[in-house]
């Protein structure tokens, strides 16, 4: 029995109206496989796919745990990565994240490093730690550099900041030569201009310890300073570090400058510890002309009297050598007779016969004879200048004025 087409146009087969294509899935949302909604079975919950790979597949790690394991490691923040790692734990047990381990390890790692902590700074070691943290810091300042030793700046010149210093041997160029070191006292920084004071009275007051023999310091030579910074004050700094540098910020320095024990011999320094004693006094001359105070020049001329006749007697207590024997002698016979014109000098009541009697005992004073006495000592016969005249109105050439350059560390 055969069973008639459906109405409709007869042909081959016609697929049902609609949309033609590959296979096209009943109407509703689209993706992974979903299961039928069916009824659940009694005391069961209905069935839940589980998430696509990637969104949620596997529980995230907890934060606190990875702090607390980074703080246990590094032992930066001990009691931080205590709080962290138990915190850690407590929310792991509630949300079922990983880190337990990690929180854990951290707690451990914390806690060790907070009792270590602890012991630092209880039996001294934080104290003892700052101390050499100092000691450090100075050893590797630009202050480091000692009495007697040379070096060079990275500029070049002893004015303005410095950062650094290299150490180069005295024997060949170099910026600066340390004659001097001063300590200061702790406490508060007591301020730039202070500082530069302290210096200036200290610096001047040592230069003669370590050159006895102020003829011996060329023209070209000047005395500079490196002092403290607040900055390097708050690291422990509290030294002056007096320097002879070149006068010409651009000129350097050869050879050390130093005469003191250390390279003179017995009669050399014998002599010029007399000279010291009378180069005291002449220091201490009056500012003012006799005319506007000859009392104070008065007082001056009587203690040049006096250091000159004990010039003269130490001078003949001492046993020279057979070349310099004569003359030492003839030294000090023109240096009493030099003590004879200040005394008059000091008896004066014109100004006018008090220049008189002054210009007379400054002829002998570093004159002639002075200078065949050093060469017969080896020592230098260049006068500083204006120290001497031999008659033709200019000095022989010398030390130049002092200066007061600075070099901040």
């Amino acid at each position: 029995m055969s069973i008639p087409p459906p109405p409709g146009p007869q042909g081959p087969y016609q697929p049902p109206p609609g949309p033609q294509g590959p296979y096209q899935p009943p109407p509703g949302p689209q993706g992974p496989y979903q299961p039928q909604a069916q009824a659940p079975y009694h005391g069961q919950q209905p069935y839940q796919p589980w998430p696509p790979y990637g969104q949620g597949g596997s529980p995230s790690v907890d934060g606190l745990a990875v702090a607390a394991l980074v703080l246990g490691i590094v032992c930066l923040l001990p009691g931080i990565g205590l709080v962290f790692g138990l915190v850690a734990l407590r929310q792991i047990r509630r949300s079922g994240r990983r880190g337990r381990g990690m929180a854990i390890a951290g707690s451990v790692l914390s806690a060790i490093g907070l009792v270590l902590w602890v012991l630092f700074f209880t039996t001294g070691a934080a104290s003892d730690f700052w101390d050499g943290a100092k000691e450090a810091a100075r050893d590797n300042a630009v202050l480091s550099v000692k009495k007697g030793e040379c070096f060079d700046t990275l500029t070049g010149s002893l004015e303005g900041m410095a950062y650094d210093v290299d150490e180069v041997p005295c024997s060949g160029r170099h910026d600066g030569e340390v004659f001097a070191v001063v300590r200061l006292p702790g406490g508060a920084y007591p301020g730039e201009s202070r500082v530069t004071d302290i210096a200036d009275d200290k610096c001047f007051a040592l230069e003669s310890d370590y050159v006895l023999d102020s003829w011996a310091l060329p023209e070209n030579v000047d005395v500079y300073y490196l002092t403290p910074t607040e900055e390097s004050w708050a690291l422990g700094d509290r030294e002056i570090t007096c320097v002879y540098g070149n006068t010409d910020a651009e000129g350097s320095l050869t050879g050390s400058l130093r005469a003191d024990e250390t390279t003179l011999d017995a009669d050399q320094l014998a002599y010029l510890e007399t000279v010291r004693a009378l180069d005291a006094v002449i220091e201490k001359e009056p500012e003012e002309y006799p005319d506007e105070d000859l009392e104070a020049n008065t007082g001056w001329a009587r203690d040049m009297e006096g250091a000159l006749v004990e010039q003269a007697a130490a001078l003949r207590e001492h046993t020279w050598p057979a070349k310099a024997k004569e003359p030492l002698e003839s030294l000090a016979a023109e240096l009493e007779a030099a003590g004879a014109h200040f005394g008059r000098a000091a008896e004066a009541t014109d100004p006018d016969v008090f220049f008189e009697h002054y210009d007379s005992g400054y002829e002998v004073v570093d004159g002639p004879a002075t200078i065949d006495a050093r060469e017969a000592l080896g020592l230098s016969t260049t006068p500083p200048a204006d120290d001497y005249d031999d008659g033709s109105g200019e000095g022989a050439g010398g030390a130049a004025d002092a200066g007061d350059g600075s070099l901040d560390a």
